[in-house]
């Protein structure tokens, strides 16, 4: 059974290598780590397509090219184009309620708030799918949090926005080998 993860990400390259994007950078771990060969177009499905295989189970690598709040009609297209059920999408998302450096598994939860999982979930009219969600909180961020809906809105996109600094590009190396090790509980 083919399993299809999806990374959230936005694909302009102002973007590349930001929080709101850490999906995107999880898949092209796994793609350089599995050696997958690199990212093809496929304008059908509107979206990056890298394919093979993990602990050896048929995986399909996507990197949409629609915005991430847009998500949910390239995981449509993906569904139909591979006959797949919800079941076996794996969506790598950041999480701004889990602190940065950590992640959790999740599998039929509600979207948290996130644009993106709303669209996943409406597209496929169900939550049954699983979630490997990256923390990106930090103390900046829960301080910010109890500023006024205005302040506290503009620092949120600011923040999501930002790019990671060096040291946390190492915590990254860390975290993405852990979450790929976890990703075989669910493959």
């Amino acid at each position: 059974m083919i399993k299809i993860i999806i990374g959230l990400g936005n694909p302009d390259e102002e973007y590349q290598n930001t929080r709101h994007n850490i999906g995107f950078s999880f898949i092209d771990y796994l793609a350089k780590k599995n050696d997958f060969g690199g990212f093809e177009m496929n304008k059908k499905l509107n979206a990056l397509i890298a394919k093979g295989k993990i602990n050896k189970t048929p995986v399909v690598l996507a990197k949409p090219l629609s915005y991430v709040n847009k998500t949910g009609e390239v995981a449509a297209k993906l569904k139909n184009f591979y006959r797949a059920k919800a079941e076996n999408f794996i969506l790598a998302q950041d999480d701004l309620d889990i602190d940065f450096g950590n992640f959790k598994l999740s599998f039929n939860k509600n979207s948290g708030g996130h644009k993106g999982v709303e669209s996943i979930i409406k597209s496929l009219k169900t939550k049954k799918f699983h979630r490997i969600r990256f923390g990106i909180s930090s103390a900046v961020l829960k301080k910010a949090r109890r500023q006024s809906d205005k302040l506290r809105d503009k620092f949120v996109m600011d923040f999501v926005l930002s790019k990671f600094g060096k040291k946390e590009d190492e915590t990254l190396k860390t975290l993405f080998k852990s979450a790929s090790e976890r990703l075989s509980e669910i493959l």
